[in-house]
């Protein structure tokens, strides 16, 4: 049953998802960074019990960014700024690494889990911002080591219900992919390794004893999920075209900022 508080947060979502499409198409991120925080403040105030905030703001956070990446992938793809050998090496152990970061999430303790978020991203901000070496075109590693380091950002990603792109794009400028190209493609990696969180958090869902909200399928709240993707998906396009527009080391700067705000958020929590 859609009740008047349920409309609400479904147009409340809406304006959320304008944000995560932009996001996700400039940064290449799957727009978890922003879902998640917003969810675990939404949903208690929406009714929804806060024992089980936190996995159904994880749930849903990936189901919106296996569409958002989607899209925003293909629009990347579609501008030339995917490296497809460094997606191919990295998807599997991204697809397996979210199923593995479900399950850890689903038996850790959850106020554990933004702390531990906030740490890494806060660590990866200040690499990026005192980072002062060129970037400089050479080949990727070998395909294993691209496989492992997939399965490493699957695991913390799914844990934060995130589609990856604040790991993989560091990852990859680091191994001598374009900044442009790095953003691209891990928007490409975020959908399938979002994929694989989702269905598993679903899975989780199901076994839960503890009463769920109505109109979710699993951890995965219905509402939120549809609010949020109606609007981002079309709003990747714009991301998209200023990521091509701007200067790679404005981009680099933008990111750096922007994890920083969401690091020190997740440790306020």
């Amino acid at each position: 049953m859609i009740t008047s508080l349920t409309a609400l947060l479904f147009v409340v979502c809406m304006l959320l998802g304008a944000c995560v499409g932009t996001l996700s198409g400039l940064l290449g991120i799957g727009g978890g960074l922003v879902v998640v925080p917003a969810l675990t403040f939404l949903l208690p105030v929406f009714g929804i019990a806060p024992t089980v905030v936190m996995p159904i703001a994880l749930a849903t956070s990936l189901a919106t960014i296996v569409l958002t990446s989607s899209a925003s992938a293909w629009r990347h793809f579609r501008l030339g700024n995917v490296h497809l050998e460094a997606v191919k090496a990295l998807v599997p152990g991204m697809m397996l690494g979210g199923v593995l970061g479900a399950g850890l999430a689903d038996r850790l303790p959850h106020d554990w889990l933004p702390r531990l978020f906030g740490v890494i991203v806060l660590a990866m901000a200040l690499q990026m911002l005192l980072n002062r070496r060129p970037y400089r075109a050479r080949p990727l590693p070998h395909w294993l080591r691209l496989s492992f380091a997939g399965t490493l950002i699957g695991t913390l990603s799914s844990l934060a219900g995130i589609g990856g792109g604040s790991f993989t794009v560091p990852y990859l400028h680091w191994r001598g992919v374009s900044m442009h190209q790095a953003i691209g493609s891990a928007s490409a990696g975020g959908a399938v390794l979002a994929l694989g969180g989702m269905m598993s958090f679903m899975w989780l869902g199901w076994r839960q004893t503890e009463p769920l909200p109505a109109l979710s399928v699993g951890y995965l709240y219905l509402p939120a999920l549809l609010g949020v993707v109606s609007t981002s998906v079309l709003m990747t396009r714009v991301g998209a075209q200023l990521a091509v527009r701007l200067p790679t080391a404005q981009i680099k700067r933008i990111f750096a900022v922007f994890l920083v705000i969401v690091g020190a958020s997740m440790l306020l929590k």
